[in-house]
């Protein structure tokens, strides 16, 4: 069967597993503010004005839980899917099970039933959010890995950003068909992923795990080698895959509680944090739950649709503001990006605690439909705190957003890969999980304290990327292994290389992937670069 060998296709294929994230983020947050949806499933009655009150709040925390919860689960179980069957066929896999909760949710006449086709989504997005990246980083040019991972990221962001849209459209629908309609289109972007899969080649990685030799070189020639066997990158590729799977298959048997051996827990706290931290940032809760905090600013306007269209700004932001990261990430390298985006993203969280807490006031009996909804701010400072959102979003989406899914499967050895990288995903919707159940009740009781909190965490993770996280960018997989090697000269014990002392040698990974001679000068710059490196001297 004929297969696709474009590099670039092949992820543009894979990430529409990451819009479908995307499609259940926007498919909440733009409903669960309109009448059609508050009535269906209304647990509260009706106000004076004989609006629907919808879902209490902590039943609406957890519809909205609903889905990173099954995304925990679905993560977890990866990476036993994508080992036994191959990451291609475990992403087909996650696209089928999607289609079924897409049918769930788009018929459902309860609350119960709504919760059970989440958990059924979610657990498809799981799988997806896992091992898309891993099948990607596995397929890609050590220079443009970050680039097509970010993909990932980008993905998520047209998903939100176009399902926004179809559910603004839709909540001029009177009735139900308001929500059903686009939580049914949802499916089909699933069935396209599933179809589309079959015309790309699997992981090389994992076939020379499997001990198919052939079929990975013809692969890694087909996508590296533009159909030249002689290559000299797809002969260094396959002869750098074999030593590796030579010496891991001599060394240990796979499980997860390899993960946590002394050699191998430093970078799992690594991995594991990057999503922990991507999350605590408040990004997602700030999707889930914008038109929550627009309402507050007085955007509603008396009209249950004039909120949804200046939240749909910010998605805007967020697709655009992705952009400089696939160009550039793989330049900027990964420490970098990471640090400046948890800066500024403390700044913008500080002003809007700031701004609430000196400029709103609680919100009257009645004024809003939440209980959520319980501060009011208008004028000037409501103003700053649409611009301040909208900044958080524009700094969030070129920095954390793609690296979080990028950082991960790089820090991995091939056994473990598919493995940690689902066990790092799921620490991502297990607090995915808890602050969609957290934020409501949060704005409702402790009210603009919630960005103080979201503040300090964005300034933890600042202190934390900058003393334990390694540059990865531009390295091969099978090299990133020599930065935790704690045997060398100036490396710290379980930690290996000094995460502040590796560097982005972008230049000289371009002039190997297009297979050009260093000249002397070169060799010598690299033997000093990777001498600093390893001693720090």
């Amino acid at each position: 069967m004929y297969k696709i060998g474009n590099i670039y296709f092949i992820a543009a294929i894979a990430v529409i597993g990451g819009a479908l994230f995307g499609f259940d983020i926007s498919s909440m947050s733009a409903i669960i503010s309109t009448q059609p949806y508050l009535c269906q499933f209304n647990q509260l009655g009706h106000n004076e004005k004989g609006l629907c009150l919808g879902p209490t709040n902590d039943v609406q925390g957890g519809i909205t839980a609903a889905m990173p919860g099954g995304s925990w689960l679905g993560a977890l179980c990866s990476g036993f899917v994508s080992d036994t069957f191959g990451r291609k066929r475990s992403i087909q896999i996650g696209s089928l099970i999607w289609i079924i909760g897409s049918i769930i949710v788009c018929a459902s006449v309860n609350i119960p039933m709504l919760v059970v086709g989440r958990i059924i989504n979610g657990f498809s997005v799981g799988v997806c959010s896992a091992q898309v990246p891993v099948y990607i980083s596995e397929l890609a040019l050590p220079s443009k890995r970050g680039r097509l991972v970010g993909f990932q990221q980008w993905a998520i962001t047209w998903g939100i950003l176009i399902m926004f849209f179809i559910c603004y459209g839709c909540s001029f629908i009177k009735g139900t068909a308001a929500f059903r309609v686009p939580w049914g289109l949802q499916a089909i972007p699933a069935a396209l992923l599933f179809l589309g899969l079959v015309f790309l080649p699997e992981s090389p990685r994992w076939l020379c795990k499997k001990d198919r030799w052939d079929e990975a070189k013809d692969v890694l020639t087909l996508v590296h080698g533009k159909g030249n066997p002689n290559s000299p990158w797809v002969h260094r590729e396959m002869q750098e895959i074999r030593e590796m799977v030579e010496f891991e298959r001599a060394n240990a048997d796979v499980s997860y509680f390899e993960l946590l051996k002394p050699n191998m827990i430093n970078r799992t706290s690594i991995g594991v944090f990057t999503q922990i931290w991507s999350q605590l940032t408040g990004m997602n809760v700030m999707m889930y739950y914008i038109t929550y905090v627009f309402t507050m600013a007085g955007l509603a306007d008396g009209s249950e649709n004039a909120v949804l269209l200046p939240s749909g700004i910010q998605f805007v932001i967020n697709v655009v503001m992705t952009i400089p990261a696939l160009l550039w990430m793989d330049r900027w390298g990964r420490r970098p990006t990471l640090l400046v985006g948890a800066f500024f993203m403390c700044l913008w969280l500080c002003v809007n605690a700031g701004l609430f807490a000196v400029y709103s006031r609680p919100a009257r009996p009645g004024e809003f439909t939440s209980p959520a909804e319980s501060m009011a701010i208008t004028g000037a400072p409501a103003k700053a705190i649409i611009a301040s959102t909208y900044l958080f979003v524009a700094s969030f989406a070129p920095t954390w957003g793609p690296v979080s899914w990028t950082y991960p499967p790089e820090l991995y050895p091939l056994r473990l890969r598919g493995k940690a990288v689902a066990l790092c995903t799921s620490a991502n919707w297990a607090f995915n999980f808890a602050l969609a159940y957290f934020v409501p009740p949060a704005f409702a009781n402790i009210t603009w304290k919630t960005y103080a909190i979201f503040a300090t965490f964005c300034a933890a993770m600042f202190i934390h990327v900058f003393f334990m996280f390694p540059e990865t960018a531009n390295k091969p997989l099978e090299e990133v292994e020599e930065i935790f090697d704690d045997t060398k000269p100036g490396s710290i014990k379980y930690i290996g290389t000094p995460a502040w002392k590796t560097r982005n040698t972008r230049n000289l990974t371009l002039k190997q992937e297009h297979n050009d001679t260093l000249s002397s000068e070169e060799k010598i710059g690299f033997e000093e670069h990777a001498h600093k490196e390893t001693t720090g001297r």
